[in-house]
């Protein structure tokens, strides 16, 4: 809680390790809407359906360039998981994962968590990623994506939690209009991080071709 310390933090450059379990909502508090809370899920403060998209904290913090960010989910991929956290504690500079965390405000059986996890992933809800800045150093792109290509609708993991199935139910239209509008963001989002990824950068030495350098100066 508390985007503006956190995002201090990043800024210093420091050497720490920081973990985010996102629920995607102030669970301590009782379960209130935030910036973090997907589009169409009913919370307090949202009881129409949260009208915005998730704030996108990950790449938010790969835009400082020299922070390690990973976005995981143990119930969809374990060693994934285990594969981030040990890169962020090996990593001399702030590193940040974000964890996808299942949490009773999701209106879910909380004994299968971990499948609303995987099912999160399959769908692109949630992605899977790691952002290494010492691989842009060594001229290779910083970004991973782990995640595949979504191959679910995203309404098989929506009408598994009752954050977003009570919408349906009270506001049919609203939900029809904002799910349709949430797939259409899984899609494009997944689609945005793949193009990121398959980037180059052998050029990240600062040191350009002579011709290269000609063409941009013309």
């Amino acid at each position: 809680i508390g985007f503006g310390g956190l995002d201090h933090v990043l800024a210093s450059g420091k050497d720490v390790n920081v973990l985010v379990l996102d629920t995607e909502v102030y669970s301590n508090t009782g379960g209130q809407t935030s910036k973090a809370t997907p589009l169409g899920a009913i919370a307090k403060f949202s009881a129409g359906g949260k009208a915005t998209p998730k704030k996108d904290l990950g790449l938010i913090a790969m835009s400082y360039g020299h922070v390690y960010v990973a976005s995981v989910a143990m119930g969809a991929k374990d060693e994934h998981t285990l594969r981030s956290f040990l890169e962020a504690e090996a990593y001399r500079g702030p590193s940040l994962i974000i964890a996808y965390s299942h949490c009773i405000a999701h209106g879910i059986n909380m004994t299968y968590g971990l499948e609303s996890q995987k099912l999160a992933v399959e769908t692109g809800q949630w992605l899977l990623y790691r952002y290494h800045p010492e691989r842009q150093a060594a001229g290779e792109n910083p970004l991973i994506l782990d995640s595949r290509q979504p191959k679910l609708p995203i309404q098989e993991y929506l009408m598994r939690e009752t954050r977003f199935k009570m919408l349906e139910k009270v506001d049919p239209q609203t939900a029809k209009m904002l799910f349709k509008r949430a797939q259409e963001i899984a899609l494009q989002r997944y689609q945005y991080y793949k193009q990121l990824s398959s980037m180059t950068f052998d050029e990240g030495n600062g040191k350009m071709e002579k011709k290269k350098l000609m063409a941009t100066t013309k």
